[in-house]
């Protein structure tokens, strides 16, 4: 059986040098475009489905993190297999595929409410199926950047796609609220099945031509693949320790993702409005962090940015727990704290991880790669999620909240013990063998 090659000439990497302007390039505009639109969408329904499921579906704290857990458990599934096709397939089509199998599922939740037969079990459905073609999206979207974007560029491209989600973050949850109370929230979930649309729209337009995949007589078995992705990941100390990074702050995300809506509807009194305002501040103060990450890296080195925002981050979401009760405005303070402050820093984080691992990682590589790091963010995510929810019927959402950025302070010694905190520049990176 052939083995891996560390380096393959019919696919080389991207130039080093950055160019003059990101946006004189094409068809980076248009994959920034169909992003920022996409996400848009993606947001407003992050606000929208909890909504659905606690108002409309009168679903308890199980019930919620169940929800998030067909997210989690749909990427956990088919993560691996993805990213082995993802990297036998020209990423393009995959992606707008992708984009147009969400948007016909996400219709469903609006058309299943005005036609009276909404329910949980469908919720769950739509959530898992949907989940599972934007495990092969993401995988695809990671990958296909690359060969699009220099080497040398791709913090700056990584920074300007983070910045545009973040205005996206800030108007889309800025709205969200609105929208839940004006057009109730199944409808509101309709400007994201139309954001997909418009996305893979964009996609289609885009006519860089990309390296064609690995011929049939080339290609591993999937497992064999698969296989080469596990062990880039388990073997490179770069990879490894930003994996373990992003695992610790996953779980406290997994822990969030389960509580944040409960314990700011129920315990603290927020209504839509005011929860969409406040994270609206967070999509203002991310932009903050995506447009500054590319002088601090410049400055300080790209190694030293990610294990500062990791700190910074974790010690931020303290904010939560320690919101008081019976003082809404007060509250919303301390959420509007956190955001101001753990925003920007995982904003910078993930520009920086994800910069390194597409740096690092050969063109036919990189899916599984990037497949092998969802699928681990995904156990720690699923895991932290089903039993934060669980916990929180036994000591109570807001002790929950609090071990959630305990536990994603253990990302701040997985990067500090490793080489990753002396990482300069990324064109300086060598190939991962």
């Amino acid at each position: 059986m052939a083995a891996e090659p560390q380096l393959d000439p019919k696919f080389p990497p991207p130039g080093e040098r950055p160019t003059p302007s990101l946006w004189r390039n094409g068809a980076f505009v248009r994959v920034w475009s169909a992003a920022t639109v996409s996400i848009f969408g993606s947001l407003v329904s992050r606000v929208a489905i909890p909504f659905v499921a606690i108002i409309n579906l009168h679903a308890d704290s199980v019930g919620v993190a169940l929800v998030r857990g067909m997210e989690l458990a749909a990427g956990l599934a088919v993560g691996l297999a993805a990213g082995a096709w993802v990297d036998r397939l020209r990423r393009r089509p995959v992606m707008i595929w992708a984009d147009l199998g969400r948007a016909a599922l996400l219709g469903l939740i609006p058309l299943a409410w005005l036609g009276g037969w909404l329910s949980l079990p469908l919720l769950l459905l739509v959530t898992l199926f949907t989940a599972v073609l934007t495990t092969f999206f993401d995988a695809a979207d990671n990958a296909f950047l690359p060969t699009i974007v220099p080497k040398a560029d791709l913090v700056r491209a990584n920074g300007a796609l983070a910045a545009s989600g973040s205005v996206s973050e800030f108007a889309a949850f800025g709205s969200a609220g609105f929208l839940v109370q004006l057009l109730t929230a199944p409808i509101a979930i309709l400007v994201d099945a139309i954001s997909f649309v418009a996305s893979a729209l964009m996609l289609a337009t885009i006519r860089a031509p990309e390296a064609a995949p690995p011929a049939k007589a080339d290609r591993e078995p999937v497992l064999r693949e698969i296989a080469i992705g596990l062990g880039l990941v388990a073997r490179n100390p770069i990879l490894r320790a930003i994996t373990l990074a992003s695992m610790a702050t996953s779980a406290m995300w997994g822990v969030f993702g389960a509580l944040w809506y409960l314990f700011a509807i129920q315990d603290l009194g927020l209504d839509a409005a005011a929860i969409g305002l406040v994270a609206a501040v967070g999509g203002a103060s991310s932009l903050v962090g995506a447009l500054l990450t590319t002088r601090l890296t410049r400055r300080f080195g790209v190694g030293r940015v990610l294990v500062v925002s990791v700190l910074v981050g974790m010690l931020g979401s303290y904010s939560i727990p320690l919101a008081p009760l019976g003082a809404p405005l007060l509250a919303m303070a301390f959420l509007i704290g956190q955001q101001l402050i753990t925003d920007p820093a995982m904003t910078a984080f993930d520009i920086t991880d994800t910069s390194i691992r597409q740096s690092i990682v050969h063109d036919r590589q990189l899916g599984r790669v990037n497949a092998t790091v969802r699928v681990a963010i995904l156990v720690a995510q699923l895991a932290a999620t089903l039993l934060a929810g669980f916990l929180a019927l036994q000591i109570g959402l807001r002790a929950m909240l609090f071990i959630g950025p305990t536990v994603g302070l253990l990302g701040v010694l997985a990067v500090w013990f490793s080489p990753v905190r002396k990482i300069r520049r990324i064109e300086d990176l060598a190939p991962a063998a």
